[in-house]
C-alpha cells in the first residue's frame, strides 16, 4: 500500500499544468449512398430473393473469425465513395496492417476514409497513424486522448473518472450501404488469426435503413469535441515523400506475410461465393441501432439520456417466456440481481453464458462476476460458463463448405461475443457487455433485430452447442459444481475447470477490493 502511495506521488507531478490542446477540427458528415454505387447493386441483387419490406434490413450473422475479416476486406475493396470505421483498439498485428493496406488503397482510388478509434491502446503510434492521415483521403481521429509526453498511468490515476471512461463502440460502414456491428475489436485475437487464443465473437452485417442510423452515430462521435484530429496530438510534418514511405511500407508487409497460412487462408476462404451463390442464409427484419451519446463521457452517471441502457428497457420489460445473455463480462451487481429475480418469479427461464476463470481475459472482473454465482442458480437461472480447453481437445468446429484456418494447436478459447435473445423474436447484437462499466462508465451500439426466424436460430444454436463449448454450474450442498459433457461423459469438477490453488487465491483476494462499478 504504502509503495502504491509513493509511486502515484512520483507520477502526479508529470501530469500537472499540462492540458490537451484545444480542438477546433472542422466537422465532417456521411457522404449520400449512391444509387450507382456497385455495393448498392449487389446488395439489391442478394435482397431478391428475400422480399424485403421498405423498411426492413436483410441480415448476415458472422461467428466465425475468418469470415468477418473477409467480409470487411471484400467490403473495403468494393468501396467506391466512403468508409467510416470506429473501434475501441486496433492492434498493429498482422490482420490490424492489412486492414490498414486495403483502407490506403481504397484512399489511393479516391474512396473517403475516416477512422475514429478510442485512444486506450495507442501509445507511441502517433507518427504511424500521422503518416495514414497525411493522405487527402485518409483521415484518423483519436477519441478521449490522454495527455501527450506524459505518463498514461498516472493520468489514469488523477483524471479518474475522465480518461477510465471510453468508446467502446465497434463500427464499419460502407458507402453509407451495409455496415458491421458487434464484438469484435481489430486484431488477430478476433479474427481467427492468433497462435495462442481464438475469441468466439459474433458480428452482424446489415444493409436497409438501419445503415442510416449507424452513419448519423458515427457522425455524433465523429464531430464531438472529444474526437482530436491526430493531427492536433502530434507534430509529425508530412512531406512530399510521406504518401509514398506508407505505399512501400505497407507493400514491404505484404510480402513479408505472402506465405502466412492465415492469409492463404483468407484466399481460400469462399464466403464472397457463397454469399453470390445465396448459398449463406441470410435474414429479412426490422432493425433498431442503439447507441450510448458521446457525451455520457463527460456528463454524470445519473444522466440516463445518454445511454444505451434505457433504451432497452421496452424489450425486457416486454418477456413472457425466454432470455439468453451470452456476455463475456457479466458482473449484474444489485440492479441486474433484483431484475433476474423478478423475471424468474414471472416464469421466464433466464440462460446465461459467460467467460469461466480460465477463459477470461480479464481476472478482477472474474471476480466481480463470481460473487453472484451461487446466487443466481438459487433463483434459477442457468448459467454456462466457456471451456477455455475446447479448441485443444478437437481443434476448431469448422463451418459447412468452408476451407478454414487450422486452429487445432491453439492453446486458449475466450468468449467475446455479446449478444441477448427475447423470446425468440428481438436479437441485441452489439459492444454492449452485461457489466457496471458498459452501462455507466464507457460508450457502446447495438442493433436490435425483430426477426423471429434470426432470433430463433441464434437461440436453438445455443442450446445445441452451449453444452459442447462450456460448463454448466450448479449447486450440490451449497458447493459449486462445474459440469463438462464429452460425448456420453459427464465430468464434474468442484474447484474452477484447469486453475490451482494460485488462481483461486488471486480471485478470492480481488474480490475483497472495493470498485464493482469500475468493472
Amino acid at each position: 500500500m504504502f509503495k502504491g502511495f509513493i509511486v502515484i506521488l512520483f507520477i502526479v507531478p508529470l501530469t500537472a499544468c499540462i492540458s490537451l490542446p484545444d480542438n477546433n477540427s472542422s466537422p465532417s458528415y456521411t457522404l449520400e449512398k449512391s444509387t450507382q454505387s456497385k455495393l448498392v447493386r449487389e446488395v439489391e441483387k442478394a435482397h431478391k430473393g428475400l422480399n424485403l419490406g421498405a423498411d426492413q434490413v436483410s441480415v448476415l450473422l458472422l461467428d466465425d473469425g475468418i469470415d468477418a475479416f473477409v467480409a470487411r476486406l471484400s467490403l473495403i475493396k468494393s468501396a467506391q465513395s466512403s468508409l467510416d470505421l470506429q473501434y475501441y483498439l486496433y492492434h498493429s498485428d498482422l490482420s490490424g496492417g492489412l486492414l490498414t493496406t486495403a483502407l490506403w488503397q481504397a484512399a489511393e482510388r479516391g474512396v473517403r476514409v475516416r477512422l475514429l478509434v478510442d485512444d486506450m491502446d495507442l501509445a507511441g503510434k502517433d507518427q504511424n497513424i500521422a503518416m495514414l492521415s497525411a493522405h487527402p483521403n485518409f483521415e484518423v481521429r483519436i477519441f478521449n486522448p490522454f495527455i501527450r509526453g506524459k505518463n498514461r498511468t498516472g493520468q489514469l490515476v488523477t483524471q479518474f473518472g475522465a480518461v477510465t471512461r471510453r468508446m467502446h463502440n465497434k463500427s464499419f460502414t460502407v458507402d453509407n450501404t451495409l455496415s458491421i456491428l458487434g464484438g469484435r475489436n481489430i486484431g488477430d485475437v478476433y479474427f481467427g488469426a492468433d497462435p495462442d487464443v481464438v475469441f468466439g465473437d459474433l458480428d452482424v452485417a446489415f444493409s436497409g435503413p438501419a445503415v442510416q442510423q449507424v452513419s448519423a452515430s458515427f457522425d455524433l462521435y465523429w464531430n464531438n469535441q472529444l474526437s482530436y484530429p491526430i493531427e492536433l496530438l502530434n507534430d509529425y510534418q508530412a512531406t512530399e515523400s510521406t504518401l509514398n514511405e506508407v505505399s512501400s511500407e505497407l507493400k514491404k508487409f505484404i510480402a513479408e506475410n505472402k506465405t502466412n497460412a492465415y492469409i492463404k487462408a483468407l484466399q481460400q476462404n469462399n464466403l464472397v461465393e457463397l454469399l453470390k451463390n445465396n448459398e449463406v442464409k441470410q435474414y429479412a427484419g426490422t432493425a433498431v441501432v442503439l447507441y450510448d451519446d458521446p457525451l455520457k463521457i463527460v456528463k454524470d452517471r445519473s444522466k440516463k439520456e445518454y445511454h444505451l441502457a434505457p433504451q432497452l428497457s421496452p424489450y425486457f420489460k416486454s418477456l413472457k417466456k425466454e432470455l439468453v445473455i451470452v456476455s463475456p463480462y457479466f458482473v449484474p451487481g444489485v440492479e441486474g440481481m433484483l431484475f433476474f429475480e423478478e423475471l424468474i418469479a414471472k416464469g421466464i427461464e433466464v440462460k446465461i453464458l459467460t467467460n469461466s476463470l480460465k477463459s477470461n481475459d480479464v481476472s478482477v472482473v472474474h471476480a466481480g462476476y463470481s460473487k453472484y454465482r451461487n446466487k443466481l442458480l438459487k433463483m434459477g437461472v442457468k448459467i454456462y460458463e466457456m471451456d477455455s480447453g475446447i479448441l485443444t481437445e478437437k481443434g476448431r468446429i469448422n463451418s459447412k463448405n468452408k476451407k478454414t484456418f487450422n486452429l487445432s494447436g491453439i492453446s486458449k478459447a475466450s468468449l467475446h461475443a455479446k449478444y441477448f435473445v427475447l423470446d425468440r423474436r428481438h436479437a441485441f447484437i452489439g459492444s454492449l457487455n452485461l457489466d457496471p462499466r458498459s452501462f455507466n462508465e464507457n460508450t457502446e451500439i447495438g442493433v436490435v433485430i425483430d426477426s423471429r426466424e434470426l432470433a430463433d436460430d441464434i437461440a436453438a444454436n445455443f442450446d445445441d452447442n452451449v453444452h459442447k463449448i462450456a460448463f454448466e454450474l450448479s449447486l450440490q450442498d451449497d458447493q459449486l459444481v462445474w459440469i463438462k459433457l464429452r460425448g456420453n461423459r459427464k465430468t464434474s469438477y468442484y474447484n474452477e475447470p484447469y486453475s490451482s490453488w494460485w488462481d483461486r487465491f488471486v480471485i478470492g483476494f480481488l474480490r475483497l477490493l472495493p470498485g464493482e462499478s469500475q468493472l
